[in-house]
């Protein structure tokens, strides 16, 4: 909301054609007023965010991680490589099933 010079004369001429010299300061009051109590409103509510993102970001600071929990009784953990013993394999088929006797 850009207003120039000649848009503020335009409205000043035509608030004192409307309210005249009189009421003009007074109403210029009122409007400061609101003004400075919405600033001071708005200030007061930026400060607020502020300080629960502040708080926010302390508190995720403070997590600990927790350390990975232990593995049922009976099973290997993820990250365990211990040989296996005792499997038994069979030797390798001589003749594969995608290949015929005769090729």
């Amino acid at each position: 909301m850009n207003l120039g010079l000649p848009e503020m004369i335009f409205i000043f001429v035509i608030a004192l054609i409307i309210f005249g010299p009189r009421k003009l300061p007074e109403i210029g009051r009122q409007v400061g007023r609101a003004l400075n109590e919405f600033k001071r409103a708005s200030n007061e509510f930026k400060a607020q965010i502020e300080s629960e993102i502040s708080q926010l970001d302390i508190d995720t600071a403070q997590r600990q991680i927790r350390p990975p929990a232990a593995p049922p009784n009976g099973t290997v953990a993820s990250g365990d490589v211990s040989p296996v013993t005792g499997l038994v394999t069979s030797p390798p088929e001589s003749n594969p099933v995608g290949k015929a006797p005769d090729a």
